[in-house]
């Protein structure tokens, strides 16, 4: 429990109506959760609705501290409202005082891009937790406390929960955290409050167009990430994506690099790419991983780099990483009884299909016919819709568009955006199988001999949303089952 006075120390410029010597148990942005005096309210400016038109009924169920950005018309005495410039900023502010600064006690480590956090981030857990550190994790696929799992519903919560779990770990003796820091949670202010030991940047292309309208506004959410990080701590970038030092170059943190194909700080030269993993040197050091293709290269640099840059030994680093996994649903593999290869990605981005698509490629040398499986979001960005189907065809044999998670959409319209990316010389391998079931069958009954199938875009997620509610369904089960596995 805190006093008001005590976090309103730490929110910066504000306006007070009322009291401030109140004791704060809970703070909520839901209206719903508010049912005593002792729980402050913050009224935000949300996407789809406006927390200040809840304020009437906050105050009805008995609630008696109101952070807002515009006050109501009528001020109630018994009420104690405290008016700042940004609901969401004073929100992380007071998440991170209230939990007592709990991203000061350990080393945050976030990371922003289009494709490769989740994987980044989940190794990096994995690697600290097996060089012996107590590790916390903030992904899209799960939470985790050391060892304990939290589910998780957005790639970064909201700021009351970030602090909690962050809190918890602490409390739990965590001495680092790795964390997704995604475009929408910048934007929203999700992360305000929060102190960065260090940040990575894995790559951008198109991608959450339906939320930030520009590709501009796009980079710009990602950049605001570095723009904001602290004199102390490490800003290490991807320079093979031309964005890479863009996102950098108004950073106070120091600027470490990575890449491939450039002098960097971090350098990594691949020797040999098959499914069964990579073979490379890493700033000169031969080394073998477990993780195959050339995205997964990026990765494996970006957390070899934020590892030496958070002090860990350079042989030990390398040792620990040669035997990591994928993260689930990341290029993750499945082999059936003839030898043949199944793949289930998250790809869900143009660039993201590409990289994998590529990789199996690359790998197969055109030596066996590539099925894929895919399709697209509803209610996200409708651009990348063709271009997904296009590059589905340019590096397949065979392409079954399906449904992916439909939400309110009509999936035959999705299908019908997706098809506009098919050429005329292309139609002949494409199927369109709205069901997503049917359509990975019909896929692994195609595979011959060791025929290699990718089924992407939901990767570790286990469920369909069709209008709002979540309908079991997990692509690797769906695999296993026809696999006879």
């Amino acid at each position: 429990m805190k006093t008001l006075s005590f976090l309103l120390q730490h929110i910066g410029k504000y306006e007070l109506i009322g009291s401030a010597e109140r004791q704060v148990e809970a703070i909520t942005f839901d209206s719903r959760k508010v049912n005593d005096p002792n729980t402050l309210f913050v009224a935000q400016r949300g996407t789809h609705v406006d927390g200040h038109s809840f304020i009437g009924k906050v105050i009805e169920q008995g609630g008696r501290m109101v952070l807002c950005e515009e006050l109501p018309e009528h001020i109630d005495e018994q009420v104690t409202f405290i008016k700042v410039p940004n609901s969401d900023i004073a929100l992380g502010l007071l998440a991170s005082a209230f939990y007592d600064f709990p991203s000061q006690k350990l080393h945050l480590v976030g990371i922003t891009g289009t494709n490769g956090k989740t994987t980044t981030v989940t190794l990096l857990y994995r690697l600290f937790n097996g060089m012996g550190y107590p590790t916390g994790l903030l992904s899209t696929i799960e939470n985790r406390i050391v060892n304990e799992v939290i589910p998780t519903t957005h790639t970064t919560p909201d700021a009351i929960v970030l602090n909690e779990l962050l809190h918890r770990m602490v409390e739990a003796g965590c001495q680092y955290c790795f964390m997704e820091v995604s475009s929408h949670a910048i934007c929203q202010h999700r992360i305000a409050g929060l102190h960065f030991t260090g940040g990575i940047f894995s790559n951008i292309t198109h991608d959450h167009l339906d939320y930030h309208k520009t590709f501009a506004e796009y980079i710009k959410a990602k950049k605001k990430f570095f723009d904001e990080l602290p004199e102390t701590a490490f800003a290490l970038t991807n320079i093979d994506d031309k964005n890479g030092l863009v996102m950098t170059q108004n950073s106070k943190a120091t600027v470490k690099t990575y890449s491939l194909l450039k002098a960097a700080d971090f350098k990594g030269v691949i020797l040999d790419n098959d499914f069964t993993g990579l073979q490379m040197t890493v700033n000169g050091q031969e080394v073998y991983f477990n993780l195959c293709g050339r995205f997964n290269a990026y990765n494996l640099l970006a957390i070899y780099g934020a590892a030496i840059l958070l002090g860990m030994d350079s042989a030990e680093v390398l040792q620990q990483m040669s035997g990591l996994g994928s993260a689930a649903g990341r290029f993750q593999l499945i082999r059936n009884t003839e030898g043949g290869s199944a793949i289930v990605d998250y790809a869900h981005t143009p660039d993201a299909l590409k990289n994998v698509l590529s990789t199996i490629t690359d790998i197969t040398q055109h030596s066996v016919n590539i099925i894929t499986v895919v399709g697209c979001g509803g209610d996200r960005d409708k651009l990348k819709r063709p271009e997904m189907a296009a590059i589905a065809c340019e590096y397949s044999d065979k392409v079954i568009l399906t449904s992916d998670n439909p939400r309110t959409e009509k999936p035959e319209d999705i299908l019908n955006d997706m098809l506009q990316g098919v050429g005329a010389d292309q139609k002949r391998k494409v199927l369109v199988i709205e069901n997503r079931h049917e359509a990975i069958k019909t896929a692994c009954m195609l595979m011959q001999g060791k025929d290699v199938l990718l089924v992407a875009g939901k990767g570790h997620e286990n469920y369909q949303e069709i209008n709002h509610v979540k309908h079991h369904f997990d692509d690797t089960e769906e695999i296993k089952a026809n696999f006879n596995l």
